[in-house]
């Protein structure tokens, strides 16, 4: 059996763990340089805030109906994270973190266990260990233990937050309940064209013959037929190393200045290239996108990307700004304000599997200096020594008007407790 773990409003749960006086209040995260609503109480989805709400445009709507608003706190939360995953894996040791505030359970050798029990146990040491609360679904495979949460989180009242699909029965019914468009692995487009021919439930789609699905939906949609069907195709993932690494920001103001383009765009790379030390891995292109604000339709508006081939693999920050740097070149263009740019390392490879270049190589002191460098960012901390087309004076500092203290990670951010 699978099991998939949920945390329930992750983020705004995570605001009322260490601010008790949020229970029951509306509250809304949002995403980075507070540009728009990332997260949701129920408390605020009941008063109509959608997600993705731009926050400038609804700041009279939080004001009105006295949202809690916060901006993203992702210290907090990965700790929160790291803590609420590490209680779960107490249970089983296949485990696979499926995103920061859910993870596939596999319990196998469990045929005997009361599931519902097992569930609650789950339930009940996260609550009380982390104060986050979660919703676990059971089932023969993940797109029904998909479903099963669901089922769970829907109907918390009744479940307890808990609910097993364990039979042919309440497979059945699941799928009869559940909308095609919120099937796991449908997308906007295959929902679309499955509602075209009376596929309204996840039911109605397992009921199509297999050669209509593998023709229209590829392999990958027979896959999820076949686990919806009870039928397992789909195991717990195993970490990879990452096929890309990218780094983009909106800026905190519009930039019109090269120069202030260009530092971004540098330090971007810097990080780029760190998270590629720290994988172990070789980049051998970079894209640089850049463009304007698309809701200021009073400005001129452009945006254009570039790709960039490295004569040679490298991960040095040296190397990769100077990449960065020509396709800026290529791609910036006077008289526009720029608000977001973004550096992406590309075509990434082992670092012990460096294919060598007979007319072109690396500067083999690049090596050494990273390793320095790499220490004394980690030991003084990140930031403290800088590249020469970065700002000295200025820290990477996203808009975050609305941050609550990073109560678990910094010693300085504490809860004060007053006796």
């Amino acid at each position: 059996m699978f099991a998939l773990v949920d945390c329930n409003n992750f983020y705004a749960s995570c605001e009322r763990v260490f601010n008790p006086n949020l229970n029951g209040k509306p509250v809304v995260v949002l995403s980075n340089n507070d540009g728009c609503v990332i997260a949701r109480s129920n408390e605020a989805k009941e008063l109509g805030i959608p997600m993705g709400a731009p926050a400038f445009e609804y700041k009279t709507t939080f004001d009105k109906f006295k949202i809690n608003v916060f901006s993203s706190n992702y210290a907090l939360y990965g700790d929160m994270s790291s803590r609420i995953m590490t209680l779960l894996s107490g249970f089983t040791p296949e485990i696979e973190i499926y995103s920061i505030d859910e993870a596939f359970l596999k319990f196998e050798g469990f045929k005997y266990h009361n599931l519902l029990d097992l569930g609650s146990q789950m339930r009940d040491q996260v609550t009380k260990g982390t104060g986050v609360p979660i919703s676990i679904g059971f089932a023969p495979t993940k797109a029904l233990s998909k479903v099963a949460n669901k089922i769970a989180k829907k109907y918390a009242s009744r479940t307890e937050s808990v609910y097993v699909i364990d039979s042919d029965e309440i497979r059945i019914k699941a799928l009869k309940w559940l909308p095609i468009e919120d099937v796991w692995g449908i997308g906007r487009k295959h929902a679309k064209r499955l509602k075209e021919i009376k596929i309204k439930n996840a039911y109605q789609f397992t009921e199509l013959s297999d050669d209509w699905v593998r023709k229209n939906m590829s392999i990958v949609g027979l896959r999820l037929k076949k686990e919806l069907e009870g039928v397992p195709t789909l195991d717990l993932e195993s970490v990879v190393d990452k096929k890309m690494i990218a780094t983009t920001r909106s800026f905190e103001r519009m930039l019109t200045s090269y120069n202030d383009v260009k530092e971004r765009t540098s330090t971007f790379a810097v990080s780029c290239a760190e998270k590629l030390r720290n994988q172990g891995s070789h980049c051998n292109a970079v894209m640089v996108f850049l463009h304007t604000n698309g809701f200021r339709k009073d400005l001129p508006q452009y945006g254009r990307n570039i790709i960039i081939k490295s004569p040679f693999p490298t991960n040095s920050s040296i190397a990769i700004i100077k990449l960065v740097n020509t396709a800026l070149e290529g791609i910036y263009q006077e008289g526009y304000h720029y608000k977001k740019a973004g550096v992406v390392v590309m075509d990434l490879t082992p670092i012990d599997q460096k294919q060598l270049t007979l007319f072109n190589s690396e500067n083999t002191k690049h090596d050494p200096i990273m390793s320095v460098v790499d220490r004394l960012n980690k030991s003084y901390g990140n930031n403290k020594v800088k590249f020469a087309s970065q700002s000295m004076g200025r820290q990477w500092k996203m808009k975050q008007e609305h941050l609550s203290p990073r109560y678990s990670t910094n010693i300085n951010e504490i809860i004060s407790i007053k006796a």
